[in-house]
Order: C-alpha cells, then sequence, then structure tokens
C-alpha cells in the first residue's frame, strides 16, 4: 500500500493551555489533512524546559481528544530527539555552515533583530556560546496557500540565526525543520506569527537536502490593541463542556460555511461533517477576536 499523499501535523508548544487561537490552527490543520484522507500526525514541540506550564502537556492532550481530534502513530516529543539535534550541530560546524556566537542581549541592542555578524568569523570556542547558521546574502520566497507570496531577505532582514542558544537548548528553527523532514510532512498548516520563520527554514531545507513542505499560515485571532490571542496574554483554556459550540465558531472563524441551523451534536461528528465540506480557499488573511466571536 502506497503512503498517503498528505502528511501533515499540529505541533503545540507546553509552555500554556490550548486557548481559541490554537483550536483555529489545530482545527485548520487537521480539516487540511482529513478532507483528503491524508494523515495528521501530533508533536510535543517541549524543547524549552524553563517556559514549560506544569501540566501543559497531559491538559493539551486532554483537550484535543474531548474536541474530537484523533491523530495518526505515536505523539513524538522533541525532548526525546535531543541526540539528532545535536549531531546535525556538530554537522554543520565541522562544514563550516555555522559558528559560535558570545554576543550577550546588551551587545545587540538597536540591531532591531537582525544579527550584525559579530562572531562571523571570531573564531570562538563553542562553550559557552550560542550557536548560529551563517545565511547567504539572498532573498528566499514560498507561495503561501492563503497568505499568498511571501519573500525575505535572510541576511538584510535577519541574519545568522540561532540553532542552539547558550544555554544548550536546541532552537525551534532547527528541530522544526529536522522533525518535519523525518517526518515525513508534505503540508505545514501553522498560525501566521511563523510566517517570518519559513523563509529561515526554507534556506534550511535547502542545505539539508530535503524537498520543501506546502505552506498554509492561518490568521491570528488579535486582541482589540492588536496582539495575538496566546499564552502570553493568560487566554482562557478550552472548556471541554463547550467543544461543539466553539468548534463552529472556530470553522466560521476560518471562513467556513456552516449552516445557521447545525446540530452541535458531538465533536467527532462535526469533525466528521467539517472535512467533508473543507475549503482552505475561504480561509480569510486577518481576523480579529471581536470578528471570530460574531462569526
Amino acid at each position: 500500500m502506497n503512503p498517503p499523499a498528505y502528511i501533515g501535523r499540529f505541533a503545540p508548544t507546553p509552555s500554556g493551555y490550548l486557548h481559541f487561537g490554537s483550536l483555529v490552527a489545530a482545527l485548520a490543520s487537521y480539516l487540511d489533512a482529513r478532507a483528503v484522507n491524508g494523515r495528521w500526525l501530533l508533536r510535543m514541540e517541549d524543547l524549552d524546559p524553563p517556559r514549560e506550564v506544569a501540566g501543559a502537556q497531559a491538559a493539551i492532550l486532554n483537550a484535543l481528544e474531548s474536541y474530537g481530534f484523533e491523530w495518526d502513530g505515536e505523539l513524538v516529543r522533541q525532548s526525546e530527539r535531543h541526540d539528532h539535534y545535536a549531531t546535525l550541530v556538530e554537522r554543520l560546524l565541522s562544514q563550516g555552515l555555522a559558528y559560535a556566537c558570545t554576543c550577550s542581549r546588551k551587545q545587540l541592542e538597536g540591531s532591531q533583530g537582525i544579527y550584525p555578524g559579530n562572531c562571523r568569523n571570531a573564531g570562538h570556542s563553542v562553550v559557552d556560546a550560542a550557536i548560529r547558521l551563517r545565511v547567504p546574502e539572498l532573498v528566499y520566497h514560498f507561495n503561501d496557500r492563503v497568505q499568498g507570496d511571501y519573500r525575505q531577505h535572510l541576511g538584510r532582514e535577519g541574519g545568522d540565526f540561532i540553532i542552539r542558544r547558550r544555554d544548550g537548548l536546541f532552537a525551534y528553527q532547527l528541530a522544526v525543520v529536522l522533525d518535519d523532514a523525518w517526518q515525513g510532512v508534505t503540508d505545514i498548516v501553522r498560525g501566521a506569527d511563523l510566517l517570518d520563520s519559513t523563509p529561515r527554514q526554507l534556506y534550511l531545507q535547502e542545505l539539508l537536502g530535503f524537498s520543501q513542505p506546502r505552506y498554509l499560515h492561518v490568521p491570528l485571532i488579535t486582541q482589540p490593541d492588536g496582539h495575538k490571542l496566546g499564552k502570553s496574554y493568560r487566554s482562557p483554556p478550552l472548556p471541554a463542556d463547550q467543544a461543539s459550540l466553539l468548534l463552529i465558531r472556530a470553522l466560521r472563524a476560518l471562513g467556513q460555511r456552516v449552516p445557521d441551523d447545525a446540530s452541535y451534536g458531538q465533536p467527532a461528528e462535526l469533525l466528521r461533517w467539517a472535512s467533508e465540506h473543507w475549503d482552505a480557499t475561504r480561509i480569510p488573511r486577518s481576523l480579529s477576536l471581536a470578528e471570530a466571536q460574531l462569526r
């Protein structure tokens, strides 16, 4: 039997509980996979223990189950894949594609998030240092299925980026590219807050000889002050007793046509119906919290 043409995934970070914005992203990734009989994987991106909230992993899994989500295969935890990340970092260092950086936050003040290259040719020891990947002075671009064409000049708009932090923890950019390739992910559906990370990931994919997945970045649910609905705003966790109601609200936030007299039913029934009627072309590019609540 041939493997499915579509493999998607949902990869929450246990720095807090799932909230409505998380539900919108999870729902979009799930329906986009199930609508074409694809596989939907679950990966816990627990790379940063100091930021992890106690009990968040169990709460995330319980919320997904209570909202009717069913994932394929075993749950993967990035905390169990450190050896693979370390091997890749050593390879990139040995090839001269990465280097040690000892810059402090104070030294980088005023750089506006664009690394100025202070340590690029310094030859520092990797001990007590961050590891940065050298980026080319090139524009990387891709066509997002919702956000359209997105371009970024890696050198001018970001600079060499960290793949292993000074405290020894591995960076998201490295882990996500390695794990998506390892799991055979063909389609990445996630929040638009990660849109500007994608060009860096495209470069890493190219560097490592990985195929490029298709991308779909769903709109962020924004607060009245313009900030995204998220864990840093102590967004309320998803209540299990409102699963069907909130799934319908999330469907409407994603632009899907849900009949006004739709039966709430059980979450699993709703997800089956939504998979059969999924239309990704209806997803809006942006969405406020007020709009999401009114839909």
